[in-house]
């Protein structure tokens, strides 16, 4: 197997609001944000739902693997339960091998609230359910000696069970790829994720606010001067400046597409991640898996959710 994810198991739903909706809601845009059952539940009351898909951050990253062709798989915790067997369809309706087995858990699996403002930001509210219960027992380590980059996810980083199943994963891998996921995520766990990345990681994506505020700096030159230093692969998103990677002493970078019709950014930092990997499996150049890359989100976000058809 090429690429196996680990993530969390998340039926995203998707619904559209205005600007005010957040606001009343103390909610920050473009962020995500953890919330309870009875949370998550009240916002939803309000809402009328777009649409209901399989979900998750690497999820959503090794289904765009699979369509582009390449043999994945994935690990995430979901129960046995309604939308625990719809997951598992949306996985296996994509060719996307699912390594784990569901039984009924106490949580039931996890949902994510997206709300797409009229500026097509998305804004998430996370109910983990079970799949932030993850541990190192729903890890099948035979998988994941048997690919060749092992995928994970900042979202699912977490003390306790989680970092452990983590360690596990990582302990059995041939190589390890991950996404600091969320400006919050890096925050909360900042000395973890340093050292993740300084010592554990060999491929790291990352959006520009997550890395300068990994590194504590605000001067993007700082950021390429630590990369260099890393001697590890590092891939940063930045918005309308583009994409940049940084490999020892190479540096190369690639613009966005222009004239996009954008209609929600939800899944653009996965499907990037999803074309880039796909270059670097298949041995393309580091220009040209930034290109796959960028080609990847630009398609998702002209469409509702982060799934491509």
């Amino acid at each position: 197997m090429k690429i196996i994810g680990i993530g969390n198991a998340i039926v995203d739903v998707i619904c559209k609001v205005d600007n005010d909706f957040l606001a009343n809601n103390k909610l920050t845009k473009s962020t995500m944000k953890l919330v309870d059952e009875g949370e998550f539940k009240k916002l939803l009351s309000s809402l009328k739902i777009q649409e209901t898909i399989s979900g998750g951050s690497v999820a959503n990253s090794i289904v765009g693997l699979s369509q582009l062709g390449n043999k994945v798989g994935f690990i995430g915790k979901v129960s046995d339960d309604e939308l625990g067997v719809k997951y598992e369809e949306g996985l296996k309706k994509e060719n996307v091998k699912y390594f784990y087995s569901k039984k009924k858990e106490t949580l039931p699996t996890g949902t994510c609230l997206i709300l797409i403002t009229p500026d097509s930001e998305r804004t998430m509210c996370t109910f983990l359910g079970t799949a932030g219960k993850i541990n190192e027992n729903d890890i099948d380590i035979n998988p994941i000696k048997n690919s060749d980059i092992l995928f994970l996810e900042g979202y699912l980083w977490d003390e306790g069970e989680p970092k452990k199943a983590f360690d596990k994963a990582i302990q059995n891998s041939n190589k390890v790829a991950m996404s600091l996921s969320d400006l919050f995520c890096v925050e909360r766990h900042k000395p973890h994720f340093l050292d993740l990345v300084k010592n554990k990681l060999d491929i790291t994506f990352a959006n520009e606010q997550e890395i300068m505020s990994l590194i504590d700096t605000k001067n993007f030159n700082d950021v390429i001067e630590f990369s260099k230093k890393l001697k590890k692969l590092l891939v940063i998103t930045r918005g309308e400046k583009g994409a940049i990677a940084i490999q020892e002493n190479e540096v190369e970078e690639c613009k966005i597409q222009n004239n996009l019709k954008v209609v929600d950014l939800t899944g653009a930092g996965d499907l990037f991640a999803a074309g880039f990997l796909h270059g670097y499996i298949n041995n393309l150049s580091l220009k040209r898996n930034l290109e796959k890359g960028t080609e990847m989100s630009s398609k998702i976000i002209q469409k509702i959710g982060a799934r491509l058809n």
